[in-house]
């Protein structure tokens, strides 16, 4: 008597197994090894499937791209990388004042700015997260403003931008200081508005 074996159903690529609950929790842990020895520029999806033993389809599956993920690994609590080009299509002697205005308008939300906070404070001077976070922002979002702008030192414009937006958030949401921390946002952003477009686009 002959005996048929049907073959198991395949499984959709990128999609998890029954018992692989833990999956999402273990990529995390992974992406988490990952970035922390080989720095944002470093990590490589693939490398952290390879520590959370899944496929690569299923980190891409519940993180999405490499910078996604990082966000969920650092608990971000925003993804400028993400607004940036509608930022930058609009008219240009008015990019300064949006960049402004997009970053306060998502730190006066009590969770963005409660998480931010954190952050500020983890990685200003901690020997882990600041090398990841400098990465992760001169990746994603440094390199893209330079490649927006039509300059030899694009680069060094874009990491003036990125000083001066974190010199603003830093000392109105870390630090406190009293007449910035109650300034409104359109205060803010008349005011700084113009020193970010002048960085981006003034002519020496």
């Amino acid at each position: 008597m002959v005996e048929y074996v049907v073959p198991a159903p395949k499984r959709r690529r990128g999609r998890p197994r029954a018992g692989e609950s833990d999956a999402r929790e273990r990529i995390l842990s992974a992406a988490i090894e990952e970035f922390g020895e080989a720095g944002y520029d470093g990590a490589t999806i693939r490398g952290i499937a390879a520590r959370a033993g899944v496929d690569s389809a299923l980190v891409h599956h519940y993180f999405g791209t490499k910078a996604d993920l990082f966000g969920e690994t650092i608990g971000a609590p925003m993804r400028p990388d993400l607004a940036l080009p509608e930022i930058l299509e609009g008219p240009e002697d008015e990019v300064g004042e949006r960049i402004v205005r997009y970053i306060l308008e998502a730190w006066e939300q009590p969770e963005v700015r409660r998480r931010g906070v954190v952050l500020l404070r983890t990685a200003i001077g901690n020997k882990l997260t600041t090398p990841l976070l400098a990465g992760f922002l001169s990746r994603e979002l440094l390199s893209r403003i330079a490649r927006a702008l039509d300059v030899p030192d694009a680069e060094l414009r874009a990491t003036l931008v990125a000083s001066q937006v974190a010199g603003i958030l830093i000392a109105r949401y870390v630090l406190r200081l009293p007449a910035l921390a109650e300034a409104s946002v359109d205060d803010v952003v008349e005011r700084v508005g113009p020193t970010i477009q002048r960085y981006l686009y003034d002519r020496p």
